[in-house]
């Protein structure tokens, strides 16, 4: 799983507190959704707008661009809500 925007051990307290949460799959890559750690800054909807669509549900629609494309999208997310697995098979992407 990656960790962006926070030191690891205050990541790992804010991750232990958030209870919901949502997965979404292209097949190669698992984005994962914490609304409570959501500080809605809109990086992800500005930045990827073919898969982070605000209003819309499902909102997040990985199957709308390309894995590498998401990774890094979500590596961008300020807060830390959005987070990301390699599916099982997939190479990690750097």
């Amino acid at each position: 799983m990656h960790y962006s925007g926070f030191d690891r051990r205050k990541k790992v307290l804010i991750l232990v507190m958030a209870k919901t949460t949502f997965k979404y799959s292209n097949g190669e890559v698992t984005i994962i959704w914490q609304p409570e750690l959501c500080i809605h800054s809109g990086n992800c909807v500005r930045g990827l707008p073919e898969v982070f669509k605000s209003g819309e549900k499902p909102w997040i629609t990985p199957e709308g661009s390309g894995t590498e494309k998401i990774v890094v999208q979500v590596r961008k997310c300020p807060s830390g809500a959005l987070s990301y697995v390699m599916d099982e098979n997939e190479p990690e992407i750097k």
